[in-house]
C-alpha cells in the first residue's frame, strides 16, 4: 500500500515545473501587454497637433513598397520686404489622405497654412515623418 500512497502524490519536481510554467506564462502576459501599449503610444498616440505656417516648396508620392506623400514646408522666422525668407527651417510632413493631393500640387510655391498631427514615431505604410497634415488653406 505503501508504493500506491507515493505514485498518487505529486512529486517535488512536478510543483516546481507547475510553478515555473505559471510564472514564465504571466511574465509573457506582462511582457505583451507591455508591448501593446509601448507601440500604441509610440506609433499610435496624438502626442500633438497644430498648425504650420510657411512657403510649399515640395509634394511628391514616394516610397518602394509603401507610396505615401511627403511634403516639405519652409518656415520662415525673418522675411524681407521682396517675402524672402532669410532665416528658415524646413517642416516635412506625411500626407494620408490621397484626394487631397491635388491641392498640394497646385498649391507649391505659395504661403499656406497647414494642420498637422504629430505622433511619437512614424510607421511605413503612414509615411516617412511623424507629423501627418490633414488641411491646408492658402494664407494671405
Amino acid at each position: 500500500m505503501a508504493a500506491e500512497t507515493t505514485q498518487t502524490q505529486p512529486s517535488k519536481w512536478a510543483g516546481a515545473v507547475k510553478k515555473t510554467k505559471r510564472i514564465f506564462n504571466w511574465t509573457l502576459g506582462i511582457l505583451l501587454v507591455l508591448l501593446v501599449v509601448f507601440i500604441y503610444f509610440k506609433y499610435f498616440f496624438t502626442y500633438s497637433e497644430g498648425y504650420r505656417a510657411g512657403l510649399l516648396q515640395k509634394f511628391s508620392n514616394k516610397g518602394v513598397f509603401f507610396k505615401t506623400y511627403e511634403g516639405e514646408l519652409i518656415l520662415s522666422s525673418v522675411s524681407t520686404t521682396a517675402n524672402v525668407a532669410i532665416a528658415s527651417e524646413k517642416f516635412n510632413f506625411s500626407v494620408l489622405e490621397k484626394n487631397m493631393n491635388e491641392s498640394f500640387d497646385t498649391l507649391q510655391g505659395r504661403n499656406v497654412i497647414v494642420h498637422y498631427i504629430e505622433k511619437k514615431g512614424a510607421v511605413p505604410w503612414r509615411g516617412d515623418s511623424k507629423y501627418i497634415v490633414d488641411s491646408i488653406a492658402v494664407r494671405d
